[in-house]
């Protein structure tokens, strides 16, 4: 399983970004998908989840801000992050968790990161 992510970008304070994560490969089901960032010098930390069933949970920072959603068909999570801060300037990274197999074992995938950048 392969995770393509895309749309980082520089903005100003106040902007807004979409992220994109792409999911290829071959697998049963994806059961959560999930957007980290790590800024320099600060332990990677998860944004934001979305669960197969569509339950979502966020860090307290970005809530209100950030919204995640999915799109089974096109194996696509996005994370649309509204009025950014200088403090969300990180390099962000999706992760999907998916099963192989019928009950079988689940596993994590990473993809590569994206960099946001809010300044002014």
């Amino acid at each position: 399983v392969q995770l393509q992510a895309y749309g980082g970008g520089s903005v100003q304070p106040g902007g807004s970004l979409r992220l994109s994560c792409v999911a290829s490969g071959t697998y049963y089901r994806l059961v959560a998908w999930a957007w980290h960032r790590e800024a320099p010098g600060r332990p990677r930390e998860l944004v934001a989840a979305i669960t197969s069933g569509g339950g979502t949970n966020y860090l307290d920072s970005v809530k209100r801000r950030f919204f995640i959603t999915r799109d089974d068909a096109k194996k696509t999570v996005y994370l649309q992050m509204n009025s950014l801060e200088p403090e969300d300037t990180a390099m962000y990274y999706c992760s999907a968790d998916v099963t192989k197999s019928y009950r079988g074992s689940q596993y994590t995938y990473w993809g590569q990161g994206t960099l946001v950048t809010v300044s002014s």
